[in-house]
C-alpha cells in the first residue's frame, strides 16, 4: 500500500513542478498576500477531484464526446490569451500600480473565479491529471485509489509551498520593477501555453 502512495506522490510532483497558468498565478498571488489560502485550497481540491476523476477513467467520457477534447483546447486558449493580455497591460502600466501596498487588493470572488478558469479551462491540467495520472494508476492495480491519493498529497504540498513560500520574495518584489518583470512573465507564460493549445 505504501509504493503506490508513494509512486503517486511523486509522479504528481513531476508533472505540476513545471511552470503552468495554474502556477504562476498561485506565485503572483502568493508574493500579493492576497487570499493566498483560498486560492491554494481552491487549486488543491480542484486537482484532487480531476485526479480522482482520471482514476476512475475519464478516458472513456473523451472516447464517447469526441468534440470535447477539441472545444476544451479552443475556449482554454481564448482565456488564456485574454488573461495574459491583462497581465501585459498591468506590465505597461509600470510597477507602482502592481505593488500590494499601492493597490488595493482583489475581491476574493474576482480571484477564485480567475483561479477556477485557469485551472478548469486549460485541457493540460486534464492531460496530466486525467489522462496520464489516470492510466499510470493502472498500474498499481487493485491500488489505483492509493497511487490517486499520493498524487492529490503532492499537489497540495506544492501548492501550498507555491502560495505560502512566495511570501519569502517579498523584499524582492519590493521594488516596481520586479513587480513589471513577474507580470511580464506571467503574461507571456499563459500566451505561451496558449499557442501551445492552438498548435498542438
Amino acid at each position: 500500500m505504501l509504493t503506490p502512495l508513494i509512486q503517486g506522490f511523486f509522479t504528481g510532483l513531476s508533472l505540476i513542478l513545471a511552470i503552468g497558468a495554474q502556477n504562476a498565478f498561485v506565485l503572483r498571488q502568493g508574493i500579493r498576500r492576497e487570499h493566498v489560502l483560498a486560492v491554494v485550497a481552491v487549486c488543491a481540491i480542484s486537482d484532487a477531484l480531476l485526479i480522482a476523476a482520471g482514476v476512475a477513467g475519464f478516458g472513456t467520457v473523451t472516447q464517447a464526446l469526441p468534440w470535447l477534447v477539441p472545444a476544451m483546447r479552443w475556449f482554454g486558449a481564448a482565456f488564456l490569451a485574454w488573461y495574459g493580455w491583462q497581465r501585459l497591460q498591468a506590465a505597461r502600466k509600470g510597477g507602482e500600480a502592481l505593488r500590494p501596498a499601492d493597490a488595493a487588493p482583489a475581491p476574493l470572488r474576482q480571484v477564485l473565479g480567475t483561479c477556477l478558469l485557469l485551472t478548469w479551462a486549460n485541457p493540460h491540467v486534464y492531460l496530466d491529471t486525467m489522462v496520464l495520472l489516470g492510466s499510470i494508476s493502472t498500474q498499481h492495480t487493485p491500488h489505483e485509489a492509493t497511487f490517486g491519493l499520493g498524487a492529490a498529497i503532492s499537489s497540495l504540498t506544492f501548492f501550498a509551498a507555491l502560495g505560502f513560500g512566495a511570501r519569502l520574495l517579498a523584499p524582492l518584489f519590493a521594488k516596481p520593477r520586479a513587480w513589471v518583470i513577474l507580470e511580464l512573465i506571467v503574461g507571456l507564460t499563459m500566451w505561451t501555453i496558449a499557442a501551445s493549445l492552438l498548435l498542438g
